[in-house]
């Protein structure tokens, strides 16, 4: 009896990307109705705000902000955090947290820009960025799944440790692409249909993380873990290979966000990707990922990055400082747990 219990518990947890599909013990179609309304009501309020800031820009700054060259650059900078924010909403909806994104994205981008490196081309750059982040992420996921580890303190070391290396590797220098074929992708000539490529590439991972999560029983999985990861294994999941799996996969998001931004600035550098990881957890807050786990939208995330990439342009447009930027920033993510909470409480949560 004990058993059937907590899988109903395991289940309760789901996930507003996927409002109709079957949960693994089954919710009442009513509960699930009422949960994707609930989503649709945050994302349309993201929207809202995201409208409100293009009216603002296209008001203090029209001829600048509504510029195509403008908006193309605001999705390209939105691309890199973008991605490494799909992932983050991933590890968030277990109930983890992982704090080394940006330092991976540093060590992914210097490893992948040695002179050694180079002299494979474009292959290399992009096999070798890819396969630093899936390592690292394979690092954070052993030792929290398998050693036990609080995600807190794992993630925070190997912040620290690929911190280190990326300096050790570049001596604290820049270290310049040579590559013509990664460059090209960042210019003009590269777009299609006047879009850039760093943005389809940022397209094709936010559909791949809305299906898997919102239409995949590893998705189910997921939500089910970060709900109650007791029931979950008592409802037969494996929550160890679950969570090693999920932090591969940020680790992937990272190394695939270092390749982005090797294009986009041509270069790799050891400070590359600062603050990264406070950028993604914010916006995958307020799109409305439960920072407790059990509740996780990709489309909110995006929505949030999308929001956080528009204030600082706007910012820049309008030459205010940093400091009135980061001031607006907190606000947002005070008010996004405010309204986390305040829905928490109205559901009996």
């Amino acid at each position: 009896m004990t058993v059937s219990t907590t899988k109903t518990s395991a289940n309760s947890a789901t996930s507003p990307d996927s409002p109709d599909s079957p949960q693994e013990g089954g919710w009442p179609d009513r509960a699930r109705r009422a949960l994707g309304l609930k989503a649709d009501v945050r994302n349309l309020s993201l929207l809202g705000v995201l409208a409100v800031l293009i009216a603002v820009g296209g008001f203090t700054r029209p001829a600048e902000f509504l510029a195509t060259s403008n908006l193309q650059l605001v999705l390209t900078q939105a691309s890199v955090i973008g991605v490494v924010t799909v992932g983050m909403t991933f590890v968030i909806t277990s109930g983890g947290i992982d704090l080394s994104v940006g330092a991976i994205v540093a060590l992914a981008s210097v490893w992948a820009t040695t002179l050694a490196t180079q002299e494979y081309g474009f292959a290399g750059i992009l096999f070798t960025a890819v396969v630093v982040g899936l390592a690292c992420g394979l690092v954070n996921g052993l030792l929290i799944a398998y050693g036990g580890m609080v995600p807190f303190i794992a993630t925070l070391a190997m912040l620290a440790s690929a911190r280190g290396l990326a300096l050790q590797i570049t001596d604290g220098r820049t270290q310049i692409v040579t590559v013509q074929s990664v460059l090209d992708l960042g210019l003009p000539d590269a777009y299609l249909l006047g879009i850039p490529p760093l943005v389809l590439v940022f397209a094709a991972v936010t559909l791949a993380g809305w299906l898997i999560l919102g239409r995949t029983t590893f998705g189910r999985r997921t939500v089910a873990v970060g709900g109650n990861a007791e029931a979950a294994r008592l409802a037969g999941i494996d929550v160890r290979r679950q969570r090693l799996y999920l932090y591969l996969l940020s680790g992937l998001c990272c190394g695939i966000a270092a390749f982005l931004l090797i294009v986009l600035s041509g270069s790799g550098q050891n400070t590359n990707g600062n603050l990264y990881e406070l950028d993604a957890i914010a916006a995958a807050i307020i799109g409305g990922t439960l920072l407790s786990g059990g509740r996780g939208t990709i489309v909110g995330s995006v929505l949030g990055v999308l929001v956080f990439t528009t204030i600082t342009n706007i910012f820049a447009l309008n030459n205010l400082q940093s400091d009135v930027q980061q001031i607006a920033k907190g606000a947002i993510i005070v008010a996004a747990v405010l309204v986390q909470r305040r829905t928490a409480r109205t559901d009996g949560t």
